[in-house]
């Protein structure tokens, strides 16, 4: 269901979001999440416009970044929600059960949480450093994400993992 995968947009001089996912897609990513920040509604909007006609043309999968609104709104694939957005629970509700849903982790305990209110998938991390985070997590690091992904072996129904920041 997810991709192994996953190219996740930011800020970078002299691209679009569109033109990165763009990138990425003909590297072969099919999955894109879009991740905006510090942009007021109308300009995410056309953001995540402009990257979901690109994920389009190539067939890829668009996820957008902490907002159910936009999701829903320009018809996403999904959304990915961060510690402090929307529970998972009530997105759920707005966004129905065909929608992907995936939610941040830093621990073990995040991820049983998280696979209990329904995630369709969980992003573990920060794997690494990373400076696209004003307020990072503690550092996993390739130990930390192979200890907490062995404790989620003894579960049947966990949702894959991927390992996200930096």
């Amino acid at each position: 269901m997810i991709s192994r995968f996953h190219h996740i947009t930011q800020d970078v001089t002299g691209f679009t979001h569109a033109q990165l996912a763009d990138l990425a897609c003909k590297g072969g990513a099919d999955w894109i999440q879009l991740r905006v920040k510090g942009k007021s509604n109308d300009e995410w909007l056309e953001i995540a416009s402009e990257t979901k006609s690109i994920c389009q043309k190539h067939n890829a999968k668009l996820i957008i970044n902490d907002s159910v609104r936009i999701a829903k709104e320009i018809g996403a694939d999904g959304v990915h929600l961060g510690k402090q957005d929307m529970p998972v629970v009530e997105a759920r509700k707005i966004l129905g059960k065909n929608f992907i849903i995936g939610g941040t982790a830093n621990s073990f305990t995040d991820e049983e949480e998280l696979t209990k209110a329904g995630v369709d998938y969980i992003g573990l991390g920060p794997f690494r450093f990373t400076k696209t985070k004003g307020k990072l997590s503690p550092l996993l690091g390739l130990e930390g994400i192979s200890n907490i992904i062995n404790q989620t072996k003894q579960f049947k129904n966990m949702p894959p993992i991927i390992a996200i920041g930096g």
